[in-house]
């Protein structure tokens, strides 16, 4: 009789389970990281175009407060009035008020768009640590304009602390520049794609480019808007020979620019550096016409306004075609 055969367990045959593919599960912080990254992204150039639009309105209504001798409507710093942060509302009161207090509120605007740039900046780790550390200027340079602003009232307006205000805003304004300029491109070392002159004769425009608008803000220091009608303190200097001098000093700077676009075209430059190039041209030709205008006019105060807000402009078209001449990897 025969008998069935056992098998043996090990001998038995086993089908394996079918594998599935594993997926990788997040955890609510890697989601949330992701989901800043993808916001970061997103927002970063809007933020960087709304603090360079910020910085440079913030000359405009800075000058609409020394032009309409506004510079005293608040009595005090950082109160408007003592006592009170806010203009009191009494029948002395008058629109010299309403606009330092309204370039006080712009201010405030300020602070809070170059948080924003620290923010979206300072946190990429991503990107190298020099564009970082860019992303902080911004807040810094504003917070420290808030306090030379203060001092500047406390002090009745010195022409001297008023300069002061200025220039550091047109550097402001520069930075604003150079950083949405490195946020789209790379973090290599730079690399030069002009020939070594250009480069020389961009370092002689920038030179020229601060002579110019400094002396530009001595001439206005110098002149009838000294931003008070009752405290006028002025610089003590000759203002018919200080626009001589500046107006000297822009026709340097205008020769400069015009043997770099002589240079880089016959070096066949790239399209964006000629490009570039053409509207330093162009934004200075308005502001030599405007500059002109004025001083024949009797420097009426609308058009020396203009003129401050060409000068942040001839500041960004100078500083963005400064950074066309390398590019990143």
């Amino acid at each position: 009789m025969l008998r069935p055969r056992r098998l043996h367990p090990a001998s038995a045959t086993t089908v394996s389970p079918v594998s599935t593919p594993s997926v990788p599960v997040l955890s609510p912080a890697s989601s949330s990281v992701g989901r800043w990254a993808a916001s970061r992204a997103r927002w970063t150039f809007p933020v960087l175009v709304a603090n360079l639009v910020a910085q440079i309105v913030i000359i405009g209504t800075g000058g609409a407060v020394r032009l309409t001798a506004s510079g005293l409507g608040c009595s005090t710093w950082p109160q408007c009035e003592p006592g009170h942060f806010t203009p009191m509302h009494v029948d002395a009161a008058t629109y010299h008020t309403a606009i330092e207090f309204g370039n006080r509120m712009v201010t405030g605007i300020l602070v809070v768009v170059a948080l924003l740039v620290a923010v979206v900046v300072s946190t990429n780790g991503e990107r190298a640590r020099s564009y970082r550390l860019l992303g902080l200027v911004p807040l810094g340079g504003v917070l420290v304009q808030a306090v030379i602003g203060g001092i500047a009232v406390l002090v009745k307006l010195n022409p001297a602390i008023v300069a002061s205000h200025l220039l550091i805003s047109m550097a402001l304004v520069s930075v604003s520049t150079v950083l949405i300029r490195r946020h789209s491109g790379g973090d290599g070392a730079p690399r030069p794609v002009v020939a070594p002159s250009s480069i020389a004769l961009s370092r002689a425009l920038v030179v020229m480019t601060a002579v110019v608008l400094a002396l530009g803000v001595v001439v206005t220091g110098s002149g009838p808007h000294s931003g008070d009608t009752v405290v006028g303190y002025r610089f003590a200097v000759n203002p018919a020979a200080m626009a001589m001098v500046h107006a000297g000093a822009v026709w340097v700077f205008l020769g400069v620019l015009m043997t770099i676009v002589g240079v880089i075209w016959r070096q066949q430059a790239p399209a964006q550096v000629r490009r570039a190039a053409f509207v330093v041209l162009a934004v200075t030709a308005v502001q030599g016409a405007v500059g002109y205008v004025q001083y024949a006019a009797g420097l009426p105060a609308f058009l020396v306004g203009v003129h401050m807000v060409l000068a942040a402009l001839l500041t960004v078209a100078v500083s963005w075609f400064v950074t066309t001449l390398r590019v990143r990897d």
